[in-house]
């Protein structure tokens, strides 16, 4: 069974999407919106972002879409003022929060100034409203966390090595550090971003969370529960 979630996941994309459906999908929207089990909407750029959140959560034994989470993937960090737009106080009012990376930084604080929600606005001035950036993106910031050699224990893991070593080898990547080939690596093919996202942060000591994920799951759980 769909969660409400799911539904208001979807619903928003076709909306922000203004294609043939939009119209019967903002009503699904507002209606979930209005209700009592939606209670945050956390705005990322891609799947990989929903992916390595959710992972993050259940280690922690927890499940964002059970406490009204709804993580809403933006198809590209040039969608986010449309959905801010759609979902912000000049919209359905739905507490909002985000994750970006450090080239996207601009698109999510300019979203936030039109919508009224600050005034140039740092990253310090984004996070209090629920807004991180990574640096420089997610795959950077976990390959980080856990090293080149944890990070290509987990490739190993996936059975994906002898591909990996394949890829440094070439040309292009000879004189790349391992962690910039893996980075590059984890690009190379359609949903190996996700399935990086999750295997990593399973393999993470929680101790080590890259700090824009720990922070942006720290600040939707006390959302959640303030509304």
């Amino acid at each position: 069974m769909e969660t409400t979630t799911g539904r208001f996941r979807a619903a928003v994309r076709e909306w922000a999407a203004d294609g043939a459906e939009a119209s019967e999908a903002a009503e699904v929207a507002r209606a979930l919106a209005a209700g009592t089990e939606l209670r945050t909407a956390v705005l990322v750029e891609g799947v990989s972002d929903h992916v390595a959140l959710d992972a993050l959560a259940a280690r922690h034994g927890r499940s964002l879409d059970a406490e009204g989470i709804a993580v809403v993937p933006l198809g590209g960090a040039t969608n986010i003022g449309r959905f801010v737009h759609l979902l912000g106080p000049q919209g359905l009012g739905v507490p909002l929060a985000g994750l970006c990376d450090a080239g996207e930084e601009g698109h999510f604080s300019r979203a936030l100034e039109r919508e009224g929600l600050g005034h140039d606005l740092a990253r310090a001035d984004m996070e209090p409203l629920g807004f991180y950036v990574c640096d420089a993106d997610l795959e950077e910031e976990l390959i980080r966390s856990l090293g080149a050699e944890g990070v290509q224990r987990v490739v190993d893991a996936q059975g994906d090595l002898r591909a990996f070593r394949i890829f440094q080898k070439q040309p292009a990547q000879r004189e790349r550090e391992v962690e910039r080939q893996l980075r590059r690596f984890m690009g190379t093919i359609s949903g190996r971003k996700s399935q990086y996202a999750r295997s990593l942060v399973d393999a993470l000591d929680l101790a080590e969370v890259p700090r824009p994920l720990d922070r942006l799951l720290a600040h939707v759980s006390a959302s959640a529960a303030a509304n």
